[in-house]
């Protein structure tokens, strides 16, 4: 193939915003099952846990870290991992968000025997209600592209970013129900340069309010 930098620049230009826009056509199937979603892990009194495995494995421990990082505690579970022990880590009054764009991962599906003896709330992520996962949990989320941006149509390309879109749209409506707010991000990102920013500004601000209250008490005594 004779490669020239406008060819290349060009065709990635095409498929980001091929992918952006293919991404977006998964809004259709938002329905009141996010509702439910949503509602389950607002009333969530445990953990939040996603699981997957391969590409929707790495899609899920990034949706896990966007809802810790803004107010939602929540982790990740490797499902191959969960069928040697990790399960223990499961309680009744956790709530299990499981990945799987088939619906059809053998390693996904083995989890959920246990998952229901436990007892735990399961939500599946799946590009179809008719698929296997779906069927057996508690509440099913559809997320389904017409189809992925490489030119084989089978690496999880579209399919992987829409996934993690409706991750984080979830991540954010509960952080915005739960009135998560700038000194709430600053105490969970010390490090980050807004993090540090925000957090200055917090002790700022209490430092004030305490010279405030140890002058009125000054001036009543």
């Amino acid at each position: 193939m004779n490669l020239t930098p406008n060819d290349v620049i060009t065709n990635i230009k095409k498929k980001v915003i091929e992918e952006c826009d293919l991404a977006k056509e998964t809004v259709k199937y938002v329905d009141n099952a996010f509702f439910e979603a949503v509602k389950a892990i607002m009333n969530c009194k445990g953990k939040l846990i996603i699981a997957g495995v391969g590409k929707s494995g790495h899609i899920g421990r990034k949706i896990a870290a966007s809802f810790s990082c803004i107010g939602t505690p929540a982790f990740f579970m490797h499902a191959d991992e969960s069928l040697h022990g990790d399960l223990g880590m499961v309680e009744p009054k956790d709530v299990v968000i499981m990945i799987s764009n088939g619906g059809k991962t053998d390693e996904v599906l083995k989890m959920i025997p246990s998952l229901k003896i436990i007892g735990a709330k399961t939500i599946s992520i799946t590009n179809s209600n008719e698929s296997p996962l779906a069927k057996l949990c508690d509440i099913s989320l559809r997320v389904k592209v017409k189809k992925e941006i490489d030119h084989l149509n089978l690496a999880p390309t579209t399919s992987a970013l829409a996934v993690l879109a409706i991750g984080d749209a979830l991540a954010v409506t509960v952080s915005e129900l739960k009135n998560f707010d700038r000194k709430s991000f600053a105490i969970r990102h010390p490090m980050g340069a807004l993090g540090q920013q925000l957090l200055k500004e917090y002790q700022e601000a209490t430092m004030k309010e305490k010279c405030a209250a140890e002058d009125s008490q000054a001036s009543c005594g």
